[in-house]
């Protein structure tokens, strides 16, 4: 089974709203553990929640996705409602479901009558501020809503309205969804199913392709059998090792904790604490050029401008940072997929899509030396040597399987505290998702920009990528208080500067 490195996901055939799923659903009479102001539907049937959507909504972890969609006009949430029934409810029966737990303990999915009053939020600022001050107030509501729980007798979502101009958009819609709903791809293709194209209504949305190109798959087929046979056997031997000595540090992650740095408080308290959220936006043209420029992929380039802007803000701080020990917490999504597929698609698929299907790993943060330094295509070639060593590394579904082993003989919340440990003891968190290369409309509201923040993870520092038209969006989230957002968001510019201009020489 392939993996990839973050959620690097191509091109489907179409994407398209869907209304009708299959039921995988057993019939049960639970002991209702969580009372809810929603209304029970009589008669209906209840679904085993996932592990993984047990881990994520526990006493030791509850993570959330916030989905923020910057509208190029002022909203108008006059049919709000009714696109959510008609639209956004039917996408998954998860949207109409509280999670409950049985006389066993066992948690299940229960479908309960929504009302929607209760999930639309849609704030009051102060009248007549600049788009400057309206800047202000938008940070501060995102931190806001980061740290407060979602409800646990409602289904678990929200959708928050922000009807004033910042610098950056018309109005902001943003979409708060709990983790054990799915991951990002099951909620980036519910996501998909509300929004048109703005171009054309009627055509399919289109994604960045990662396929391999046919004439490079006839090139390969064309080598000669028995050498083909040779390097396979050889990749496949080398793959194991490297599996096993992988999954082996997984293991050994759980003992080792990284320094105390600029980026890593150690704060106990992560996951509950404030949070502040900002982007920064690069031109895919560009980070293309450096991609091609040095032969590497678009996951290498934005890594190691990551990577690079990551340790020149500990370098700031102090040079004994340089070397310091910082793993990097990377998700891998697991499907063997090659694209996005529609949610009726991902329902009926005879191995069920929906849900949260990815695995993790840690990563050492390269250091930074007088080297690489001079010389920061480095921090790229670095990353490509790491993206190629785990991207198709066993080690990710052994992990899945430890787990699950674990979690049969200790329980959920033995594996939920588990993950929250080790999660603490490294020092940053990253994964990204491609959005459609067209921009899109939703309710005729056309939309901007779009970008997408994990909250509730216990980290100080963690990063998300996205894909939009032709601009990659990082948005970074970074412990309030603890690190400082505008040096950092200084430092990844001026790595991205650095390298771009090193590749361009190159």
């Amino acid at each position: 089974m392939k993996s990839n490195f973050y959620y690097k996901l191509g091109a489907p055939s179409r994407i398209t709203p869907t209304y009708n799923h299959k039921k995988t659903t057993t019939k049960m009479k639970p002991n209702l553990c969580v009372e809810t102001k929603g209304k029970l539907l009589e008669n209906d049937e209840t679904e085993p929640v996932s592990p993984t959507g047990q881990y994520f909504n526990s006493k030791s972890l509850s993570i959330s996705i916030l989905a923020i969609l910057e509208s190029e006009v002022p909203i108008d949430d006059s049919s709000a409602t009714t696109l959510l029934q008609d639209l956004f409810l039917p996408i998954s029966p998860r949207f109409s479901s509280i999670m409950i737990s049985n006389p066993t303990g066992e948690k299940q999915w229960k479908r309960v009558q929504v009302n929607l009053q209760d999930h639309i939020k849609v704030p009051t600022f102060s009248n007549n501020l600049s788009n400057q001050s309206y800047d202000n107030e938008f940070d501060q509501y995102l931190t806001k809503i980061s740290m407060n729980p979602l409800p646990k007798d409602k289904p678990l979502w929200e959708i928050h309205i922000l009807k004033y101009p910042t610098t950056k958009a018309a109005g902001h819609l943003i979409f708060k969804l709990h983790h054990a709903l799915g991951d990002g791809y099951s909620l980036m293709g519910a996501l998909l199913s509300c929004v048109k194209r703005a171009d054309n209504p009627f055509l399919p949305l289109t994604f960045q392709s990662t396929r391999v190109s046919t004439q490079q798959v006839q090139k390969n087929n064309n080598n000669g059998g028995f050498m083909r046979l040779m390097v396979m056997g050889r990749r496949t031997l080398s793959m194991i090792y490297r599996g096993f000595s992988d999954f082996g540090s997984f293991l050994r992650s759980s003992y080792t904790v990284d320094d105390k740095t600029p980026i890593r408080s150690g704060n106990a308290s992560l996951g509950f604490h404030p949070v502040k959220i900002f982007t920064l936006a690069f031109s895919l043209d560009q980070i293309k050029l450096i991609k091609t420029n040095l032969g590497t992929k678009v996951n290498d380039a934005i890594s190691g401008i990551i990577f690079l802007g990551t340790r020149l803000y500990m370098q700031s701080t102090h040079t004994k940072f340089n070397k310091s020990r910082s793993t990097v917490t990377v998700l891998y999504n697991t499907r063997n997929i090659g694209g996005y597929m529609s949610v009726e698609e991902m329902m009926n698929a005879d191995t069920k899509i929906w849900g949260n299907k990815f695995s993790y790993l840690q990563i050492l943060l390269p250091e930074l030396t007088n080297k690489n330094c001079s010389n920061p295509l480095d921090f790229v070639y670095e990353a490509r040597k790491l993206i190629a060593r785990y991207k198709n590394s066993p080690a990710v579904y052994l992990t899945a399987q430890y787990l699950d082993i674990v979690r049969r003989f200790r329980g959920s919340e033995a594996i939920a505290e588990n993950i929250h440990s080790r999660l603490t003891k490294s020092s940053m968190g990253i994964t990204n998702m491609i959005g459609p290369a067209e921009q899109v409309t939703l309710a005729n509201h056309p939309i901007k920009g779009m970008y997408f923040m994990c909250t509730g993870i216990p980290k100080s520092l963690t990063i998300t990528i996205m894909s939009y038209t032709q601009t990659l969006r990082i948005a970074v989230g970074v412990e309030k208080g603890f690190i400082d957002s505008q040096r950092l968001e200084s430092c990844f510019m001026n790595a991205f500067e650095m390298i771009y201009e090193a590749a361009t020489k190159s």
